[in-house]
């Protein structure tokens, strides 16, 4: 599985503290337990400073890769913001998170995906809004795949996020997004998935509950990577087993040496 952490995230109190008072040592800290916990990527994001957000795009960038390698994934709607980030990018080919098909947006963020040979995380949702339905979403993601390939992107470079709604405001989101990985990964095996896992269960109790079921469920349909919290231990734990169930990790290995590592929580 492509881990994506989410920790570092200007939404959160704790994250917009610490970069507002330049903490490097927190954003640090988090950043290496993310990666030791099994993050593939490392998730920036400084949406919440309207008026300066490309610096602290940037500062978060320098801040991250001086205690790790790990690449990013430059998480900002914003060309400048992205852009400003990709300079300053030292850690490997990251990737932008992320396009959609709306078009004012694709232009924007697409050339910056070829220009710095980006991987980049494509959302199911055009200029019509979001979608409510599983052809709805996969024609989407059918045009945004040709769209960027046709640029010059590879297949595995592309990880279609199926656009994760909530189940307590529809239950059909559920289903409408495992379907939509199912189908689309069916049509398109080299392309990843990488949706927002806890989006799921927003509004709902028991939210880390939800998150493992879904997580499950999504991998069954085809999903290979997510945004989530790779310090909640439950959910790795979950994930490792299900890695094994599906036959994605040969004799178990993987399944027993995290085990053997301490890192299941049961």
């Amino acid at each position: 599985m492509i881990i994506v952490g989410e920790k570092i995230n200007s939404s959160l109190k704790s994250i917009r503290a610490a970069i507002e008072n330049s903490d490097s040592v927190f954003i640090q800290e988090l950043a290496k337990k993310q990666y030791e916990a099994g993050a593939t990527f490392i998730d920036v994001n400084a949406g919440t400073f309207l008026n300066d957000e490309p610096e602290k795009l940037e500062w978060l960038i320098n801040t991250v890769q001086e205690v790790i390698d790990a690449p990013f994934s430059i998480d900002s709607p914003k060309a400048e913001a992205v852009e400003r980030a990709l300079k300053a990018n030292k850690n490997g080919k990251p990737i932008i998170n992320s396009i959609t098909g709306e078009k004012e947006r694709y232009e924007a963020i697409m050339p910056l995906a070829v220009q710095y040979k980006t991987g980049i995380i494509a959302l199911c949702m055009d200029d019509e809004g979001m979608p409510e339905t599983v052809d709805e979403r996969v024609t989407i993601a059918e045009r945004l795949i040709e769209s960027l390939t046709k640029e010059g992107l590879q297949l595995d470079d592309i990880y279609i996020d199926p656009m994760v709604r909530p189940v307590g405001t529809g239950s059909h989101y559920g289903v409408v997004a495992i379907e939509t990985i199912r189908k689309v990964k069916s049509e398109f095996p080299d392309v990843h998935i990488a949706c927002g896992l806890s989006n799921i269960s927003f509004g709902v109790p028991a939210r880390k509950l939800m998150n493992q079921a879904f997580l499950v469920a999504a991998m069954s349909a085809g999903m290979d990577g997510a945004i989530l919290d790779p310090l909640d231990n439950k959910l790795m734990s979950m994930m490792y087993a299900t890695e094994a169930l599906l036959g994605r990790d040969e004799f178990c290995m993987n399944y027993i040496m995290k085990f053997r590592e301490g890192l299941f929580d049961l």
